[in-house]
């Protein structure tokens, strides 16, 4: 009987894990992704919707969910592909959505089914990743919900779900050509920042507050629907959290409810330790949960307000829309001007705000500490340069340029004559005087793809620099692909081992996907190679990226799965395609029976024991 309840304790979490499997849905969405017109700031522009709509359409799961998303082009003369951001595809990196890396870019009137589980609770959203689509609207939500039986470590009553992003008046076709002309022609500040694909370019919902006589109020301009403030109503004396993503492709972002202090749980899909706030940093790519209290006056409504900050005026009105305190009506606009933004160059500012991002610690929901010592250094060093009089970012001096035939099939096949196989730099020289321009501006194209091996620990520092021009750098949020990463620490100056390397927080680092480097500054980041596949790390400034602002790491690709056929012979339907063997685990509806399988062996082999 001993043996038999050894036996019984050790398998009962092994059963608890495949009823929850069993009770795990597939949610498939069918999705035609076309230019239309459309006013998101109230001018009306192309822009990429999903089924007819900006932004698209909301993807809500739980943690275990397999989601399925059959993709067509109807985009009429370029290709496309959507990744998933935050969503580490475990098992499924060719459904990553990297086109030249992960697959091959969707033809036109085609189409491909992506297929994959989300493992992890938390707040998401995809975009494209094809040229600069982002730019040009194609975005949404992904909200993934515990699974059932598990539950969070605080409460609320209710939801609100945000997303953020900026808006040009100037198609992303001529945004693209501006930044590979010569001479040079910048994208300039965005004309909008939307909220849930809502702004106003010609008017102002605040415009009473603002020190601008020639501001035209938005309730005496008939807006169109799709201009309209998205207006978050609530109840008096509730808790709700507010997820806050941003999928800004230029703009970084100052978050604020008047009136009202938030706590921060959440980053990038993980648990943090419980902080007060008044106001974020969201930098493009970020993704936030806040909690907040509707305890304040209830006569009256209160702002939303998210201002671009982080680069050199002028810059774009804010953001607004309304809570709006329930039977309040909606339409009524708040007593007190929106909350304030600081200034453009608070980047000490910002520096305190990403210090208080830190892990959570409690009994049933701590986050794991990194490994205390790496195996391997990477150092990036991020550079404004030339290549035959264009401008361009380079990485350790070589500006990324990704190949035809995606890196996952020629890597994975053996083709070394699809891509460019020299290693690249893992340093750069002591020298190198970040505080000035390059005194050499000259740099090179190539694929900057670093190989890994399985199950190491890797540590990048990313080094920002300044740019050609003098006395200037920027920020930059960095993002990567499958994986969550320990941010280890931030610094002024050029990283040093002897003096920083000391000062890494190894205790409560948070884990995120994407990070930012402050101007003239150094982060430095942690992972393991564990999830094989061939993993972008970029800028998630849109063009900064297309000129050049980004690295590949091709990590245990020996290990990676049979990759589903329609991946790598692009224009495939989806009978062919990404549905046919999508899953490691087979069709959907085979992957349950086999949890129930399982399920009654076990109890099969608990009564054989006793």
């Amino acid at each position: 009987m001993g043996k038999a309840m050894m036996m019984l304790c050790f398998l009962l979490p092994l059963i608890f894990q495949i009823c929850l499997m069993a009770s795990a849905e597939v949610k498939h969405y069918d999705w035609d992704v076309e230019y239309m017109y459309w006013k998101p700031d109230c001018v009306e522009h192309l822009v990429m919707g999903i089924n007819g709509k900006f932004p698209g359409p909301t993807i809500r799961a739980k943690a275990g969910d397999t989601v399925q998303v059959n993709l067509t082009n109807k985009l009429g003369t370029e290709g496309l592909v959507i990744h998933w951001h935050g969503i580490r595809q475990i098992n499924t990196p060719w459904f990553d959505g990297t086109a030249s890396i992960s697959q091959c870019a969707i033809d036109v009137g085609e189409s491909f089914v992506y297929n994959f589980t989300v493992d992890r609770a938390g707040t998401y959203f995809y975009h494209g990743h094809f040229g600069m689509q982002r730019s040009a609207g194609l975005y949404g939500s992904i909200v993934v919900d515990v699974a059932d039986g598990e539950k969070e470590p605080f409460a609320y009553d209710g939801e609100i779900n945000l997303l953020l992003s900026d808006w040009w008046h100037e198609s992303v076709h001529e945004q693209e050509v501006g930044l590979s002309s010569k001479p040079f022609r910048w994208i300039g500040e965005p004309q909008s920042i939307l909220i849930n694909g809502k702004g106003q370019y010609n008017c102002s919902l605040g415009a009473k507050f603002l020190n601008d006589s020639a501001a035209t109020s938005c309730s005496d301009t008939e807006m169109s629907p799709q201009c309209q403030p998205d207006i978050q109503s609530v109840d008096q004396n509730k808790t709700y959290r507010v997820r806050i993503a941003s999928t800004t492709s230029l703009a970084s972002i100052s978050f604020a409810i008047g009136n009202h202090n938030m706590t921060l749980v959440e980053a990038d899909g993980n648990y943090i330790q419980p902080v007060s706030v008044d106001s974020l940093n969201i930098y493009s790519g970020d993704t936030y949960s806040v909690l907040i209290t509707t305890n304040q006056d209830p006569s009256t409504n209160y702002w939303i307000s998210a201002y671009q900050i982080a680069r050199k005026p002028p810059l774009p009105p804010p953001g607004l829309t309304i809570l709006n305190y329930k039977p309040n009506p909606v339409s009524d606009t708040p007593l007190s001007p929106p909350p304030t933004s600081p200034g453009w160059n608070d980047f000490a500012g910002g520096k305190s705000f990403a210090n208080k991002i830190l892990a959570l610690k409690s009994d049933q929901h701590t986050i794991p500490k990194p490994p205390t010592k790496f195996d391997r250094r990477v150092v990036l060093l991020n550079t404004q340069n030339r290549i035959n009089g264009h401008i361009k970012w380079a990485i350790n001096n070589v500006s990324l340029v990704l190949p035809t035939t995606p890196l996952i099939g020629s890597l994975k096949f053996g083709l070394k004559n699809a891509f460019d196989g020299k290693r690249p730099a893992e340093d750069f020289p002591s020298t190198y005087d970040i505080m000035q321009p390059p005194v050499n501006p000259n740099s090179t194209y190539g694929n900057n793809l670093y190989n890994f091996d399985y199950n190491i620990t890797i540590d990048v520092i990313i080094q920002n620099a300044n740019v050609l021009s003098a006395n200037v750098s920027e920020v930059h949020p960095w993002h990567l692909h499958g994986h969550d990463f320990w941010v280890l620490g931030y610094g002024d100056g050029k990283f040093s081992e002897e003096n920083d390397g000391k000062i890494l927080n190894l205790d409560d680092p948070p884990l995120r996907n994407t990070v930012v480097i402050f101007p003239h500054g150094w982060t430095a980041i942690r992972f393991v190679t564990d999830n094989p596949g061939v993993w972008p790390f970029h800028c998630h400034i849109e063009p900064h990226l297309h000129m050049g602002m980004g690295v590949v790491f091709a990590e245990a690709v020996d290990k990676i799965k049979t990759i589903p056929d329609g991946v790598l012979t692009c224009g495939l339907t989806a009978k062919n395609g990404g549905l046919v063997g999508g899953s490691s685990s087979g069709p959907p509806g085979a992957a349950v029976s086999t949890h129930y399988l399982l399920y009654i062996y076990l109890f099969y082999v608990i009564y054989s024991f006793i």
